[in-house]
């Protein structure tokens, strides 16, 4: 009964193949509509803020290694000035003689800023019972881009992280 029970384990076990080697994806964690029931397109705000939280300040602190969008490693440093964005301005005074002047302007992103979060994954598929199994390779987080007038840009990927040394 034994020798039976190992070899359907055995089976099991090899119809199990790669289906995709690498697959990238994002996936929201707040939620773009307050119309949506809160597990939709969201993580639980407590959850998400302890999980960014927990990501940002490893990376901050040195505790992880952090790339860049070529996987290129950053140093503590480098990973301090992410989401940091200096803009220079001619600003025009509203009164009189209605002078021009240059400001600088410093903004820097917060936690809450991140609503999305990038999976680099590699997808397994039993081929007898058509279940997938999913592993981890990276995980970037992400945030919303607007240019000084509040015009969406685009995702601003932070950086990569890559929880087994995978490149």
């Amino acid at each position: 009964m034994f020798s039976i029970f190992m070899l359907n384990s055995c089976t099991r076990l090899k119809s199990k193949t790669v289906l995709t080697q690498k697959i990238q994806y994002d996936v929201s964690i707040k939620s773009p509509n307050p119309n949506y029931n809160w597990w939709v397109q969201n993580v639980e705000r407590s959850r998400r803020e302890k999980y960014i939280s927990n990501l940002l300040e490893s990376a901050y602190a040195g505790k992880i290694k952090v790339f860049d969008y070529f996987n290129k490693p950053l140093s503590t440093e480098e990973v301090k000035s992410i989401g940091v964005d200096t803009t220079y301005r001619t600003l025009t005074r509203d009164y009189p003689p209605y002078a021009e002047f240059d400001t600088i302007i410093i903004s820097r992103f917060e936690f809450s800023d991140i609503t999305k979060i990038r999976f680099l994954e590699e997808w397994y598929i039993d081929e007898e019972s058509l279940v997938i199994d999913k592993k981890v390779i990276g995980i970037a987080p992400l945030v919303d881009k607007y240019d000084t007038n509040g015009f969406f840009l685009g995702l601003r990927l932070l950086f990569w992280i890559y929880p087994e040394g995978f490149k």
